[in-house]
Parts: C-alpha cells; sequence; structure tokens
C-alpha cells in the first residue's frame, strides 16, 4: 500500500513539474484568475472577459501570419523569402520602415507577424524596423491624432515612428554586422532567425504542399506549436492589461507627467511604458494632459514609447526573442521615444 502511494506521489509529481516546464505561462493565467474569482469575482470577470475580447480582436492577425508561415515552411517559401530580404540593407530598414509607419498594427497585434518574419529568416534590422514604427501610428490613428490633438502633433507621431525605426533597424544593422544579435528567437520559438548573417540554403518550393502527407503534417504540426505558442503569451498579457486598466489611477498619471521642460519628457517615457492603456484611449487622456499644461514633447514621448514597450506588449516581446534582443528593443524605443520628445519640444517653443 505504501508503495503504492509512493508511486502515485511520484507520478503525480513528475507530471506536475512536466507541466511546470512545458505550460509554466497557461498555469500562471489560471492561478491568477482563479485568485481573481476568489478575491475579487466581480474583477475577475472582467479580465476574463477582457482577455477574451482581446484575443478575438487580435485573432484575424494571428490566424493570418501563422497561416503564412506555416505555408511558407511547408511549401519551402520561407527560404526564398529570406531571400528577398539579402538585398541592400539600408533600402530593407527604410522600406521596413515606411510600412511599419503605415501599417495597422497595435503593439500587441504586430507580434504575431514579427514572430513569423524572424521564424522565415528575415534579417532582424528590417524587422526591428518595422517592429518599432508599426505600433506608433498607421491611417486610422493619423486621422483620430489629427481630431484630439491637432494636425501638427499627427505628423510628429508620424515622424517620430518612422524615425524610430530607422534608427532602430541601423542600430541592429550595425551590431548584427558586428556579429552580435545572432538567431534573434528563444529556442523553442519557430526554426530561428538569421540575425542578418544566416540564409537558408536554396530547397526547392512545392506551392501545392496538399499533395505532399509529410508537407502537410509539417504545417499543421508548425502552425499548432505555433498558435499554442502566441495564443498563452498573449492572454497572461491581456491579463495583466486588464488589472493595469482597473488599478492604476488615472489621476496618477496625470501627476506624474504635469509640469514642463526636460523632466516630464524622461517621465513621460518611463511611465509610458507601464501605464499606456492603446492607442485609441491614450489620446483623449494625453489631449486632458496637455489642456492641463503638460509638454507637448512629454506628451509625445509618452505616446511613442507606450505604443512600443508597454507592458502587454513587451511580456510578449520577452517571451519571443532572447534577452538580449529584447533589451535592445527597449533600449532603442525608450531612447528613440525621448529624443522624440523632446525635439518636438524644441519645435513647438520655435
Amino acid at each position: 500500500m505504501t508503495e503504492l502511494v509512493l508511486g502515485v506521489r511520484s507520478r503525480v509529481a513528475d507530471m506536475l513539474l512536466y507541466l511546470w516546464s512545458r505550460e509554466r505561462v497557461w498555469l500562471v493565467c489560471a492561478a491568477l484568475l482563479a485568485a481573481l474569482f476568489v478575491l475579487a469575482p466581480e474583477q475577475g470577470m472582467d479580465s476574463a472577459g477582457f482577455a477574451t475580447r482581446n484575443l478575438l480582436d487580435v485573432a484575424p492577425f494571428l490566424v493570418l501570419s501563422i497561416a503564412i508561415a506555416a505555408y511558407a515552411g511547408a511549401t519551402g517559401a520561407d527560404g526564398l523569402i529570406a531571400r528577398a530580404f539579402t538585398g541592400s540593407p539600408i533600402v530593407m530598414i527604410l522600406i521596413a520602415a515606411a510600412a511599419g509607419g503605415l501599417s495597422p498594427f497595435c503593439s500587441c497585434g504586430v507580434i504575431p507577424l514579427i514572430a513569423a518574419l524572424l521564424a522565415m529568416g528575415v534579417p532582424l534590422s528590417a524587422v526591428m524596423a518595422f517592429w518599432l514604427a508599426s505600433p506608433v501610428m498607421d491611417p486610422s490613428m493619423f486621422v483620430l491624432t489629427t481630431g484630439v490633438l491637432g494636425v501638427e502633433f499627427a505628423i510628429a507621431k508620424t515622424l517620430a515612428a518612422v524615425g524610430l525605426g530607422i534608427t532602430g533597424g541601423f542600430v541592429t544593422h550595425m551590431l548584427s554586422q558586428a556579429g552580435g544579435l545572432t538567431d534573434p528567437l528563444r529556442e523553442d520559438v519557430g526554426n530561428g532567425g538569421c540575425g542578418g548573417t544566416k540564409v537558408r540554403k536554396a530547397q526547392p518550393v512545392v506551392w501545392s504542399f496538399w499533395k505532399d502527407d509529410a508537407r502537410v503534417a509539417k504545417f499543421l504540426r508548425e502552425g499548432i506549436k505555433t498558435t499554442l505558442f502566441l495564443a498563452k503569451w498573449l492572454t497572461l498579457a491581456f491579463l495583466l492589461e486588464s488589472l493595469m486598466l482597473a488599478w492604476l489611477p488615472a489621476d496618477l498619471v496625470a501627476r506624474a507627467l504635469g509640469g514642463s521642460g526636460l523632466a516630464p519628457i524622461g517621465i513621460a517615457t518611463l511611465v509610458g511604458v507601464p501605464a499606456y492603456l492603446n492607442g485609441y484611449a491614450a489620446l483623449p487622456l494625453v489631449g486632458g494632459l496637455i489642456g492641463q499644461g503638460m509638454a507637448p514633447g512629454a506628451g509625445l514621448a509618452f505616446l511613442v514609447a507606450g505604443g512600443v514597450t508597454s507592458l502587454p506588449a513587451a511580456i510578449a516581446v520577452w517571451a519571443l526573442v532572447k534577452r538580449q534582443v529584447f533589451f535592445l528593443y527597449l533600449g532603442i524605443a525608450l531612447i528613440g521615444s525621448f529624443a522624440a520628445g523632446l525635439l518636438f519640444q524644441l519645435w513647438t517653443t520655435l
């Protein structure tokens, strides 16, 4: 009897260790929701609903990018895509930054696309340019920013987005040329990247992959693996965002960002990371703060830094890439946001 109990305990322990090592993110999500339902049932319902709604909102981008990546892998076209980004790095970075400024992706919605691009072997410099520029501005955001903050602010935000992308792309390219930042993806994400230096060997492309059972199996395997990976991290990100929205007082942000000079711009850059709501909700907040006397440069720094490095997006980026790439992304975003705010403040005082 004792041996049976010990055997059951051992198997349970092994199962728990396996689940923790493989599915710790889902376990954290479940534990967080369970704690909320016990300690704050109403907030638990709100957080579960918030996460569900946002996952449904991002689902089209998620499904499309995963399907493209899985199709490219199953057909062998991922090598062609990687080689398409092996032209002039300057041209690729400029195109990626401009495309990022026009793309309709939010800071979380761009994550699945980035995962697909890096898994295909697209150089990190071009991906970084797109990555930094995309969440800051898009056509609909430009129109809304013009209506809330004025056309001058909207133009400044657009220039900041593209400039941040170009700067990040070139910094990443120089570091890659120096021999750093190879294989930017974490070990369990996709099948690695090229870091701008490694391009896969030419493979035959089979566009009608569904005629080959092995390629169909690869398509399904890669699609399911990537879907589960991104879904669990986005779920955690949205749960944390729901708590931030519920428990972070708006007047605390207002007090921290008030005033003029360099200090509010620096504070706005740092506060933008945890306090940013989303692109559309942040605009009225910044408009109200500017109306209360906040410097326009601080408002721009808050919007740019928050758009790129908001807490949910940062968690997803951390899960996606290796540590050195994450800190590079974070550093470029914060320094670039501060510089954008400072330049805009100087412009408005001329």
